[in-house]
């Protein structure tokens, strides 16, 4: 059975990796935004990453940013389209990655995003257009960053989890996973077997799961034990060899409280399990 982490995320203001580092966490995900990504913003970064290395911590993932300019960072997005989002989608990655060269870190990036991609689908002639140009662009990215990127799964008709055949694709590509549990349950709307079969098929290319409960309706991002997922079940599923964070909506971005709970409410279970 997997190790549970005490995984936490940030972004870089002082304040949040401050409050972050009390809980000496094993793994630290940074939150990255457009602001990250100017000369400065870049530095800021850099130095954040010195300061979670010299707690300690080694596991550190980068989460590229979600939004540029108000627009999703939509992996669909046609350069001849929006030539400045894709642009940035592509310079941001890049930048990212050379910071995971550097420093031995990991890349995370979404698949897809599920709340714009009515708006990129429709530049397709059909869903599986789109499918096709989503796994050109993720063939692209994993060739640059090899063993330094994972992808994330979307709740949106692109690069999900959970459907017998596009998980084989996914899985014939070769790509490093990164499992967010709330995702693959709210896709299936509520469905555990789904997740179950999901969490089992993929299991030996998972690196990195986001360990977030939900009730599988909308994207709530709930404390562990406050959705529906049976984390009984889950927990034996896990992949030993990867890396967790609990990404659990906070209410106050300085407090990581509820990401520090849901881990507690983990390690309850693993617990009990061993009795």
């Amino acid at each position: 059975m997997k190790k549970i982490d005490l995984g936490l995320k940030a972004g870089t203001d002082p304040k949040q990796i401050t409050d972050r580092l009390q809980y000496a966490p094993e793994v630290f995900e940074f939150y990255t935004a457009e602001t990250d990504f100017t000369k400065d913003g870049l530095k800021c970064l850099a130095e954040a990453i010195e300061q979670v290395k010299d707690a300690g911590i080694s596991q550190i993932i980068l989460h590229h940013p979600m939004r540029y300019h108000g627009d999703f960072t939509e992996l669909l997005t046609l350069e001849q389209k929006m030539p400045e989002l894709y642009r940035f989608i592509e310079q941001s990655t890049l930048d990212l990655l050379q910071l995971a060269y550097d420093k031995e870190l990991q890349v995370l990036v979404h698949g897809s995003y599920s709340r714009q991609t009515a708006l990129f689908l429709a530049q397709f002639d059909s869903l599986e257009k789109a499918t096709a140009y989503s796994f050109k662009r993720l063939d692209h990215f994993h060739e640059l960053g090899k063993e330094h990127i994972m992808f994330e799964n979307s709740i949106s008709p692109i690069f999900y989890y959970g459907e017998p055949a596009l998980d084989e694709q996914i899985l014939a590509h070769d790509y490093r996973l990164a499992f967010d549990t709330s995702h693959c349950f709210i896709k299936w709307q509520g469905s555990e077997p789904k997740l179950l079969e999901a969490l089992t098929r993929l299991r030996s290319k998972i690196v990195h799961y986001h360990l977030v409960d939900s009730l599988g309706e909308v994207h709530d991002s709930l404390e562990l034990g406050k959705g529906k997922i049976d984390w009984n079940a889950v927990l034996p599923l896990l992949n030993e060899q990867a890396t967790n964070i609990f990404e659990i909506v906070l209410q106050d971005q300085t407090d990581a409280k509820e990401q520090v709970a849901s881990y507690e409410y983990l390690k309850q279970i693993e617990q009990n399990s061993k009795l």
